[in-house]
């Protein structure tokens, strides 16, 4: 009996080996058509992907299959017993999608309008009161080995008949011979997705990442395309367009209704759509399959065509019970455009040599031009509307501790299909490539030094404390670290040492810290610090470390106050879509200017302050993932809330001075489909009480006192007033909101492409009790202070320029004072 299946499973899978169609349709010019319609003799219904492939079954080779598509003739091809591929191409009409006149006339129009009507009728995440699934995932980057040429190039030198040399290229060639054996990466994933309270949450069961034994984080959470279908922005390699079934969509696309097929027994409108700018990179064209009677998505099939070619499919299964159509199957698919801009993804850069060779001579394929990616997800064991309570609904991602430890038994368990001999020697090959290359290591290393960080054995050393420089130092030469999970992944020490050149004095750092609860990030930590900072400047205790090779600002720093400082905090993120500092401090101040300061007639020239401070960044946007080293923002998103409260506490431990300090900033990015982006930056604060000069507000200057703009000039910084001098302002109470926006990178020539930035800055400000503050001369910002600028950055290998000009009631008299010149200098590091 079991020899009899076996051998009709082996009849049943050779018949329909036998029977599969492969091929492809152009046009005229032989470029690609995506998203044809391919309809077989039985009536089913297939489309071309991205690069105008398809395939199909069929039960007879008699039959015939119609091709049809936007704007061309349709054709009837006849197949053939002995043809399993077949070229199709297409002759075009003379109308055009781009002539459609978009009116209430237009039958697709109209159709598109009552999807968008029944959008939270058809919505799972809306009808729905709760529902979870589990879904298995397979990604690879590959190549078709057939696409390549394959061939070994040479070329040969001849003098007198004889042969001198020969060049051989043999890089496709070997290429190809390692494609056809392997994929070039492969990852798998088993998830269950859980939604109730209007919430949807990801826990990671499995992972499994060709040639790494821990999982990458950052690629798990790595968004390809938008769970949903029906939500405003449509997400697309982490780039999100409108959805061409928004509220707001008919305004920005055209819709021809194409044809209508049958989709798992229900009859649906095929309704072709594309954006109406021309510009390639604005928006999504592709083809939606709606449903003839509730109107409700039954397939969908985006695509932005641009830098890169991408696709998404998602396609949906009908439940009678619910009269829903909830989503089985999604397919990500992506292979490089015909663009040669470099893209940004997961912190680092692509880039791409593009379609023309540096004499514009269109260049020549090599064999990674065939390299695409593509994922494909499984949707299974669906439920609909149970109670069962979502465990920390408020993170996005969830992943197991033992997520990456999975056996073999587990994952057969869930693959739709064995992993084939090409996918088992993928795992096999970068395995062991991975461990005699220290592939895993390096991908430490590189994330340490991103941060700024060079490992060493059980210590990191810090790069920012080797050395920089400022006005009163001069050159800081110094030294510093912390341990890393080799010395314990439960307890940290940290320390610096520093020593100026200019002021002949060592500062340094002592620290400690246990991890309390791994899960919240929460940290208990102690440390002594006998060091200086600069007067009136904000430091929030939450903002997260940014390494630089340069700090820019600090250069032309020359006023500072030493401090010798115990503290201890409680870092934490226990409360969801926040991190949080709560800090004891006491400090010992003596500035190292010409000030001292008035309380009740007493003039102090050093003072103690013994604080309690809460520090605290709420982003309610972002997405946040939990992962068995913690918990980490996935997704960073706009806009931002920081709050920071600082309270000095009298007669404990010698505190000198009663006050309070309110400090706050909102942050908002937003970046555009072309590239270019806008950024708000809304920052202030407020002190209440005696509180000295030395922490006050000084609103960031940046500014030389110098004659001339030449001796004027210095770098940038990235939030400060370049036209304001240093020491010119101080405030007790301000408030300072900057815009900046980005434009795409202008290319000049092919290594000077500049990035234009538009800036402006204003601030206002007040001073209680001037009387106390003896010493210096300073202003006020009562009337505002008013600056607007143009950077020029990355014009050549990292350098760029800025110019800033000062006006408003704060303009100096000579015209040449209120302009500044800047040199920026931006480098990008990825791994």
């Amino acid at each position: 009996m079991r020899l009899f299946c076996l051998l009709t499973l082996f009849f049943t899978l050779s018949i329909q080996a036998q029977f599969q169609i492969n091929g492809i349709v152009t046009d005229s010019n032989n470029n690609p058509l995506p998203f044809a319609t391919i309809t077989t003799s039985d009536n089913s219904n297939t489309i071309t992907d991205v690069d105008g492939k398809f395939i199909f079954k069929t039960l007879t080779k008699t039959g015939n299959f119609q091709v049809s598509y936007i704007g061309f003739q349709t054709k009837i091809i006849a197949l053939s017993e002995n043809k399993n591929f077949y070229s199709v191409s297409l002759i075009q009409k003379t109308d055009d999608l781009q002539e459609v006149i978009v009116s209430n006339e237009n039958p697709a129009l109209t159709i598109i309008k009552k999807v968008i009507a029944s959008k939270n009728n058809n919505n799972p995440q809306k009808r729905l009161k709760s529902f979870d699934y589990k879904t298995y995932n397979k990604l690879i980057v590959t190549a078709n080995p057939d696409s390549i040429d394959g061939r070994i190039d040479s070329s040969a030198v001849y003098k007198d008949l004889d042969k001198k040399k020969i060049n051989i290229d043999s890089s496709d060639y070997k290429f190809k011979e390692i494609i056809s054996k392997q994929h070039l990466f492969q990852t798998e994933k088993v998830s269950q997705y859980q939604f109730g309270n209007s919430k949807l949450k990801e826990t990671v069961l499995g992972t499994k990442i060709a040639g790494f034994k821990n999982p990458i984080y950052e690629v798990i959470a790595f968004s390809l395309q938008s769970i949903s279908i029906y939500d405003n922005k449509y997400e697309l390699f982490e780039t999100k367009y409108e959805n061409p079934i928004s509220n707001t969509a008919p305004a920005s696309y055209n819709y021809k209704l194409l044809d209508t097929v049958n989709i798992k027994g229900r009859e649906t409108f095929m309704i072709y759509f594309k954006n109406k700018h021309k510009r390639k990179t604005s928006g999504l064209e592709g083809v939606l399959y709606i449903d003839s009677q509730n109107f409700a998505i039954a397939k969908a099939v985006m695509r932005i065509k641009g830098v890169l070619d991408i696709s998404g499919i998602h396609e949906f299964n009908y439940v009678p019970d619910e009269k829903i159509w909830f989503q089985s199957n999604t397919t990500f698919k992506i292979v490089k455009g015909k663009n040669d801009d470099d893209i940004k993804i997961l912190g680092g850069t692509i880039q791409f040599d593009g379609d023309v060779a540096e004499d514009f001579e269109p260049r020549k394929k090599v064999a990674s031009d065939f390299t695409y990616l593509l994922s494909e997800s499984n949707n299974f064991d669906i439920h609909y509307n149970l109670q069962t309570p979502i465990k920390n609904p408020s993170l996005y991602i969830e992943i197991k501790d033992d997520a990456g430890k999975k056996p073999e038994e587990f994952w057969n368990q869930y693959r739709k299909e064995a992993l084939d001999q090409k996918s088992q020697k993928t795992y096999q090959l970068l395995d062991s490539l991975s461990v005699s290359r220290r592939i895993e290591k390096r991908l430490g290393f590189g994330r340490k030094i991103i941060n700024g960080y060079i490992p060493i054995g059980p210590v990191d050393l810090d790069l920012k404390k080797i050395i920089s420089y400022n006005n009163y130092e001069g050159f800081r030469l110094g030294l510093g670290g912390v341990t890393n999970d080799k010395f314990s992944k439960n307890f940290r020490l940290e320390s610096y040492t520093a020593y100026g050149t200019k002021d002949g004095v060592i500062k340094y750092n002592l620290g400690a810290g246990f991890l309390f609860d791994k899960n919240t990030n929460t940290w208990i930590n102690g440390s002594y610090t006998d060091d200086i900072r600069e007067i009136a400047s904000t430091v929030f205790a939450v903002d997260k470390r940014v390494f630089k090779i340069y700090d820019p600002r600090p250069i032309n720093i020359s006023t500072f106050y030493h401090y010798t400082s115990w503290k201890a905090n409680v870092q934490t993120k226990i409360i969801p879509k926040t991190e949080a500092v709560l800090e004891l401090a006491r400090t010992e101040i003596e500035p190292k200017f010409d000030y001292l300061f008035n309380y009740n007639g007493q003039l102090y020239s050093s003072y103690i302050m013994t604080t309690a401070m809460l520090s605290i960044v709420w982003a309610p946007f972002s997405d946040f993932m939990q992962t068995p080293t913690g918990r980490t923002e996935s997704d960073k998103r706009f806009p931002r809330f920081t709050l920071q409260y600082t309270q000095s506490l009298p007669n404990v431990l010698d505190n000198d001075f009663n006050f309070g300090k309110i400090d706050f900033k909102t942050e908002y990015e937003k970046k555009y489909l072309n590239g270019q982006k806008t950024s708000l930056l809304l920052q202030g604060g407020y002190a209440m009480g005696d509180v000295p000069l030395t922490h006050l507000y000084n609103t960031m200057p940046n500014n030389l006192t110098k004659e001339t703009i030449i001796q004027r000039i210095t770098f940038a910084g990235r939030n400060s007033f370049e036209t304001m001098f240093f020491n010119e302002f101080f405030s007790s109470q301000y408030v300072f909101f900057q815009v900046k926006h980005g434009f795409n990178r202008l290319r000049i020539m092919k290594k000077v492409r500049p990035t234009i930035v538009l800036v402006s800055r204003m601030a206002w400000g007040n001073m209680e009790k001037p009387e106390q503050h003896v010493g210096p001369e300073y202003k006020t910002l009562d009337k505002g202070f008013f600056e607007s600028g143009l950077e020029l950055n990355k014009i050549y290998k990292g350098f760029g320029l800025g110019g800033f000009y000062r006006y408003g009631p704060n303009q100096l008299m000579k015209f040449e004072d209120n302009i500044a010149v800047k040199i920026s200098y931006v480098l990008d590091l990825g791994l």
